[in-house]
């Protein structure tokens, strides 16, 4: 697996979030995936990773404040004039798929307006559980990077925007677009639910959660450590 699995987009997103330092991408899609990626950054931040000058970006930056897609605060990171800290809007997170959200929040809310609290959590963890046995069979029994790896790629085709990094004796599986985030802010149990599917796809590995995007940040993220040594990066 190589050190880091950046993140894509599906082919019917609206921007394509390929890390900006490649080159390829028109500089508002480039902005837009340097937001998405990082959180928030500062014009000088940006024109640096697009090889392009400050001027350049921030007018780019004003065309997408206007456009409701960005939005800044200003930040003193040392003497003279505050910066700007650029970050997307709620209407700029927006530009990425959310997958059929309408249509289960609707599901969900009638479930839960009908069915016990403790058996709305057990209908959520049954479907983690058979979603982790589809993965495992698609995943099959290679070794562990190379099923982490796939599993990016599995879940970029979701409608996530994921990225998988060696950290330490394991790795750390971020997500920094969440298919399901309208549906987390009313349901915050379906987080539960995405852990326990991270869990059940991996049992040979200890998972945590060590971000949590309703809580604070930008992105959400899982810790796996295997639980045989031999499976550490590197080993």
């Amino acid at each position: 697996m190589s050190a880091t699995m950046r993140p894509t987009m599906p082919a019917n997103a609206q921007v394509n979030p390929q890390p900006a330092e490649h080159g390829a991408l028109p500089t508002r899609d480039g902005l837009l995936a340097i937001l998405l990626r990082e959180g928030e950054a500062t014009a000088s931040d940006m024109a640096r990773r697009l090889g392009l000058s400050v001027q350049v970006i921030r007018r780019h930056l004003r065309c997408l404040e206007d456009e409701g897609l960005v939005e800044a605060s200003p930040s003193a990171d040392g003497p003279g004039r505050p910066s700007n800290h650029w970050r997307l809007s709620r209407q700029g997170q927006n530009q990425f798929p959310n997958g059929s959200e309408t249509f289960a929040l609707g599901l969900l809310s009638s479930l839960a307006g009908q069915l016990p609290d403790e058996t709305f959590r057990d209908l959520l963890a049954q479907q983690a559980r058979q979603k982790a046995d589809d993965y495992r069979s698609k995943l099959g029994a290679a070794a562990l990077p190379q099923r982490l790896a796939q599993l990016v790629e599995m879940r970029r085709a979701e409608g996530y925007v994921a990225e998988c990094c060696p950290d330490g004796d394991g790795w750390v599986l971020r997500e920094y677009h969440c298919s399901v985030m309208r549906i987390a802010e009313q349901f915050p149990c379906v987080c539960d639910q995405e852990l326990q599917l991270i869990q059940h796809t991996f049992p040979d590995c200890f998972v945590e959660r060590v971000h949590w995007r309703l809580e604070s940040g930008h992105s959400c993220g899982f810790r796996l450590a295997p639980k045989h040594p031999g499976q550490a990066p590197g080993c």
